[in-house]
């Protein structure tokens, strides 16, 4: 990956409040208006990311050499938090095309890869999509039925993939398949896919819960045929890059989670001070300002281990137990702090009408997407344990 060059702390202070303010103003024109909209009808607003795009959100990572806005963790996890505490739908989108499918080739594509594709993805000219999670294999990755087979200079794709975000709606897909038996090791590889390839379909689009404007649906290959300068490394590096990529992929769900825990906070802190009874705001009783004491502990503690973890990628070190970590911890009190957010709104909470609901329903992905709390629990142990 390329490297970036290190800002001073006034620095990154300087940017990550620019930033916070940019996305801020942004939500405020753009998805505040329209979010619960999005949210019934399930509809993915590419226009709104193409506009991203404009605002260098899109590519908060890459190198400015390739068309992105050169920043670090810090900056990236910023702007993450800030979208995802108006809607979190969108911040899962923007965290997974910065940090899947952008993030992959970014670290381990060929020069040739990279130039290619990261401009048009940075710029939100294009959506990426990165493809692990298959029907029958969530974390039981080397056993994935998606197989690649070398014919001459073409790879020939076949399989499925599901989950994935921007799965239909995406220009281009970072696809890990199987190119060895079942079980060994190195038994996968990575590939870069085009939207427009014939032997690349659409498939089913999940019906979730919560994140409904963050698409989420499958991915099918039919004699799918990929010129060999599509497979991105070796032959065999697949899931070994795949593992790199969610290292910081879970910086950004953990970000993710804190900004979802955030606006929960703020919308029952604000609800609490007018909301009355007995002659006073709910706010004066203790049952309910000790509660929200607890909401502000977690997610003050949420964002110091996310932020930990982001300036130790920064730093270059290896963030796998850190960012396990964070992404364990912060989306864990992401479903405890939305939970009490819809107990202080009491009824109201539990209606459309306000915005506790959708907090509530939104937090529960972060404990499951890009790992669920028991693998990261599995990976933290195993650094702990030398495993």
């Amino acid at each position: 990956m390329s490297t970036q060059t290190l800002n001073s702390p006034s620095e990154v202070k300087e940017n990550t409040e620019m930033i916070a303010q940019m996305v801020r103003d942004f939500c405020d024109k753009e998805i505040e208006p329209n979010k619960m909209k999005w949210d019934e009808s399930q509809e993915f607003p590419v226009d709104v990311f193409h506009r991203m795009g404009d605002l260098g959100l899109m590519g908060v990572l890459v190198p400015q050499e390739y068309g992105g806005s050169g920043f670090g963790y810090h900056e990236y996890a910023t702007a993450i938090i800030e979208l995802a505490k108006v809607d979190g739908s969108i911040g899962l989108s923007m965290a997974a095309h910065n940090s899947l499918c952008t993030g992959h080739i970014l670290q381990h594509g060929s020069e040739q890869q990279k130039r290619e594709y990261l401009p048009k993805l940075a710029t939100g000219e294009w959506i990426g999509a990165w493809g692990l999670t298959e029907p029958n294999t969530g974390s039981d990755a080397g056993n994935m039925k998606t197989v690649a087979v070398r014919e001459g200079d073409q790879w020939v794709l076949n399989g499925a993939k599901n989950f994935i975000t921007h799965g239909n709606s995406g220009n281009v897909a970072v696809v890990i398949a199987r190119t060895g038996e079942p079980g060994k090791s190195r038994n996968a590889s990575a590939f870069i896919v085009e939207r427009s390839n014939p032997g690349f379909k659409q498939g089913r689009k999940e019906d979730k819960l919560g994140m409904r404007c963050s698409e989420t649906s499958e991915m099918i290959f039919e004699d799918c045929r990929i010129p060999a300068e599509n497979l991105i490394g070796e032959v065999g590096d697949g899931f070994v890059q795949a593992l790199k990529v969610l290292d910081g992929g879970r910086i950004s769900i953990a970000a993710l989670s804190c900004g979802i825990a955030e606006g929960a906070l703020n919308a029952a802190t604000n609800y609490a001070q007018e909301r009355e009874q007995f002659g006073k705001a709910i706010a004066n009783f203790q049952g309910i300002s000790f509660k929200l004491a607890d909401m502000a502990v977690k997610v003050e503690a949420a964002k110091l281990l996310t932020f930990q973890s982001a300036e130790l990628k920064n730093q270059g070190k290896n963030v796998n137990k850190e960012s396990a970590m964070a992404k364990l911890y912060a989306s864990e009190i992401a479903v405890e702090v939305a939970n009490d957010g819809v107990q202080i709104f009491g009824g109201y909470g539990y209606t459309k009408d306000y915005p506790a609901e959708k907090y509530y329903r939104d937090a529960k992905l972060c404990t499951i997407g890009e790992g669920t709390s028991e693998i990261q629990k599995l990976v933290i142990s195993r650094t702990l344990l030398n495993q």
